[in-house]
């Protein structure tokens, strides 16, 4: 399989991305990546060509950007030509550390939406204490959801916790300020009523509280609340280890707690890390697009490129458009019927 990775993308590039795509090559033998961005910048760090082909351009889509219009204007930098790649079936899918809105608006007007699919959907799979992680979605592709966009991004989140991550029926939670049926807003309780008559293993409404327990595998919510659930737990994960950091340091005795503690805070660390699951994916598109944190490393990298490996092996996008397809016919039948009557 071939993935398109823009090289220039994130706060590291490209050397980090070019360490990242060397190290999937080497525990991948069935990928192939393009890396796109400057050659020059690229070639010192590329050590290993097994596998790895440049596709060179000067151009570059900056974080200070606005998204709509750099799409539009620069058509040959180096996040829109890894996503021409995809649309012009070089590449199966496509992974960018960059201005996260200008990669939507590239999956969007580049690759397109699955028919059917009204908003794509955002979404990262963060850590829980157990270690299995959740799949939150959406965290900011749309500020604003309808009830039936809430209902697709269950769908989608379903199915990629299941042949992506291999949860036979995942556990679907529509996040809410309790959990009782009739709390919420308008959005969240239409939205309830359509999870519970659909198919899915929808548990009902949880609270954010209890996200990293583990209580679902899928977190639907709109992309407003989402991007702060996200950053909340980005924040506090930060500043744990900071608080920790300097409670450890404050004198001999704590850094020889410090030093005995530093093996478990490492693996506590790990666990927390969400990057080890890979980066966001942009549900809804017609090929598997995936946003890396601006601040991926090589690892960080490395775990986008298996995850978006296993999302074309696992065939999340052309299951989506089934499944869309199965559920329009059935509203379809159903709104026959009722009309008959």
């Amino acid at each position: 399989m071939k993935i398109a990775i823009d090289a220039m993308g994130g706060d590291h590039a490209p050397k980090e991305i070019v360490l990242g795509a060397m190290k999937a090559v080497s525990a991948f033998d069935d990928v192939h990546i393009t890396l796109v961005g400057n050659e020059e910048q690229i070639k010192p760090f590329l050590t290993n060509t097994e596998r790895i082909s440049i596709l060179h351009t000067d151009e570059v889509i900056l974080g200070t950007d606005e998204p709509v219009r750099a799409v539009r204007k620069k058509k040959n930098s180096s996040m829109v030509l890894s996503a021409q790649q995809v649309a012009d079936g070089k590449a199966d899918g496509c992974i960018s550390a960059g201005n996260t809105g200008a990669l939507m608006a590239t999956g969007l007007f580049v690759i397109g939406r699955i028919k059917g699919i009204e908003r794509p959907a955002l979404a990262p799979t963060l850590p829980t204490i157990g270690g299995e992680g959740f799949l939150l979605l959406d965290v900011g592709a749309n500020v604003d959801a309808k009830p039936e966009h809430l209902l697709q991004y269950a769908m989608m989140g379903s199915i990629y916790a299941n042949k992506v991550r291999g949860i036979s029926n995942p556990r679907v939670g529509l996040l809410n300020i309790g959990t009782e049926e009739k709390k919420g807003n308008e959005l969240t309780k239409k939205a309830f009523e359509l999870l519970e008559s659909s198919d899915l293993q929808f548990i009902g409404n949880i609270e954010a509280r209890d996200l990293l327990n583990g209580v679902c595998d899928v977190a639907v919510t709109d992309g407003f609340t989402g991007n702060m659930v996200l950053k909340t737990v980005e924040g506090t994960a930060l500043s744990m280890f900071k608080m920790l950091k300097s409670a450890l340091t404050s004198s001999l005795k704590s850094k020889l707690a410090a030093a005995v503690l530093k093996p478990d805070l490492l693996k506590l660390r790990e666990k927390l890390d969400y990057s080890e699951y890979g980066g966001a994916g942009l549900f809804g598109l017609k090929a598997p697009v995936i946003k890396a944190h601006g601040s991926s490393d090589a690892n960080a990298i490395y775990n986008a490129v298996r995850q978006t490996r296993n999302m074309i092996q696992a065939q999340v996008s052309s299951t989506v458009q089934s499944a869309v397809e199965k559920s329009s016919e059935m509203f379809i039948k159903s709104d026959i019927e009722v009309k008959g009557e």
